[in-house]
C-alpha cells in the first residue's frame, strides 16, 4: 500500500514551496535537485534550487522489495542512475518518472523496522532540507551522496559576556507590577518545524529567533504572576487554526503572536519594527504599548508603525490580539541585533513591559 506523508502523526502528501533566493550555483542538470547526502546517522539531507515545489512519498514494501521513500523534484534529470547502498539501504535511484520531473528513491533492505509516521522534513537553510529516516549504531552505515550540501546554518548566539551592574539598571529591565494570578496570556511563536519562516543573513531562521523571544516573555510574565501558554514550545509545525483554538479554548485575556520580517529581494537596507492589530481600541492599545517599548530597545531601527492587519491569528481570536514583527532578518541592522542573545532579551523585556502596562490599564 502506498501512502503520502507530511507530519509525525499522519501519512499524507508533502508539498512545500521553497520561496528562497539561492546564491549557490545549481547542478548542471535542469533538475531542482542540486546535491544530496544520506549520512551515517540516517539523516537524508539535500539542497535544491530556489522556488521549488517538492512532493515526498512512502511505500510499504513486501516480500519482493523493501520499503521505499522518494521525493519528486521539478526539472528533468539528465542522467538517470542507480547507486548501491549498504547497511539498511539496498540502493538509491535517481530518475525521471515523467517528463520534466526528477525522482530520488531510497529503497531499504527487507525486514527494516522503519517508523515513517515519525518522519519530519525540516528546513535547515534557504534551500537545504533534512529528514531522519533511521537510527543505527555508530559506523554501521557508510555515507552515500552526490554534490556538496551547504554547511549547516549558524546557531543563534545563546551565550554572552556578563552584563555589568550598571547595565542591569537599564529602564527596559524595570517591569511594572500587576495583580498576581488574575490574567491569562497566550504567546504565539510564529512558524516552526518544517516551516522556518523568514531566512535571514547568514541563515538566521525566524522560527528559532521568535521561539527564543517567546520563551523569555513567558518566563518574565510568569514571574509577575501572569498565567502564560505558548502555542508551541519547540520546533514543531503548527497550523494557524490550532493556534487560534488554543487561545479561544483557554479564554485568554490577550493573544500576542511574535514574528520576524523579511524583505522582498532580501534587501539589506530595509529594517524596522511594526505591530498589527485586527480591530477595537483594546487591540490598538496593546499594539501601541508593545510597539513603543520594542522601539526603545532598538535605536536606529525604523518605526514602521501600528497598523490594522487581517492576519488569521489576530482576526479569529476572541480576545484583543496583536502580531509583532520584531525586525527584518534580511536587514543589515536588525539581523545583526537579532542573532545576539542580549538583544533578544531586550526585545522580550520590551514586549513583556507593553503587555503588563496594557493589563494594568484595562484589568
Amino acid at each position: 500500500m502506498m501512502s503520502k506523508f507530511f507530519s509525525n502523526k499522519i501519512l499524507r502528501c508533502l508539498s512545500i514551496f521553497l520561496l528562497f533566493n539561492s546564491n549557490i550555483s545549481p547542478a548542471r542538470s535542469s533538475s531542482a535537485l542540486a546535491a544530496w547526502m544520506l549520512n551515517s546517522n540516517g539523516v537524508l539531507e539535500f539542497r535544491t534550487k530556489s522556488n521549488s515545489k517538492l512532493k515526498a512519498y512512502f511505500q510499504k514494501g513486501g516480500n519482493v522489495f523493501g520499503d521505499r521513500f522518494w521525493i519528486d523534484f521539478p526539472g528533468e534529470l539528465q542522467t538517470p542512475r542507480t547507486i548501491e547502498g549498504n547497511g539498511p539501504i539496498k540502493e538509491i535511484r535517481l530518475g525521471k518518472p515523467i517528463k520534466g520531473k526528477t525522482r530520488l528513491v531510497v529503497e531499504f533492505s527487507t525486514n527494516n523496522n522503519l517508523k515513517p509516521l515519525n518522519w519530519r522534513l525540516v528546513a535547515i537553510d534557504e534551500n537545504r532540507w533534512k529528514i531522519k529516516l533511521f537510527s543505527l549504531p555508530k559506523n554501521s552505515f557508510q555515507t552515500i551522496g552526490e554534490g556538496i550540501v551547504r554547511k549547516p546554518s549558524p546557531k543563534l548566539r545563546t551565550t554572552q559576556k556578563p552584563i555589568n551592574s550598571r547595565k542591569t539598571n537599564y529602564e527596559f529591565l524595570k517591569l511594572p507590577d500587576i495583580k498576581r494570578n488574575k490574567f491569562y496570556v497566550v504567546i504565539d511563536p510564529g512558524h516552526g518545524g518544517a516551516d522556518p519562516g523568514a531566512i535571514g543573513i547568514g541563515g538566521l531562521r525566524e522560527t528559532e529567533v521568535v521561539l527564543d523571544v517567546s520563551k523569555r516573555v513567558k518566563k518574565l510574565l510568569t514571574e509577575k504572576g501572569v498565567k502564560v501558554r505558548l502555542t508551541r514550545n519547540n520546533e514543531v509545525d503548527l497550523d494557524l487554526p490550532p493556534r487560534v483554538s488554543i487561545a479561544n479554548r483557554t479564554d485568554a485575556d490577550i493573544f500576542v503572536s511574535i514574528h520576524a520580517n523579511a524583505s522582498r529581494g532580501k534587501r539589506r537596507d530595509i529594517n524596522g519594527l511594526e505591530t498589527f492589530y485586527y480591530a477595537g481600541w483594546r487591540g490598538r492599545l496593546l499594539a501601541k504599548n508593545i510597539q513603543k517599548h520594542i522601539l526603545k530597545v532598538s535605536p536606529g531601527s525604523p518605526d514602521r508603525g501600528v497598523r490594522q492587519g487581517r492576519y488569521f491569528v489576530i482576526k479569529n481570536t476572541r480576545m484583543p490580539a496583536v502580531l509583532v514583527e520584531i525586525g527584518f532578518l534580511t536587514g543589515r541592522l536588525d539581523s545583526r541585533r537579532l542573532e545576539k542573545s542580549i538583544h533578544r532579551k531586550r526585545i522580550a523585556y520590551a514586549i513583556t513591559k507593553g503587555i503588563l502596562e496594557y493589563l494594568s490599564k484595562t484589568g
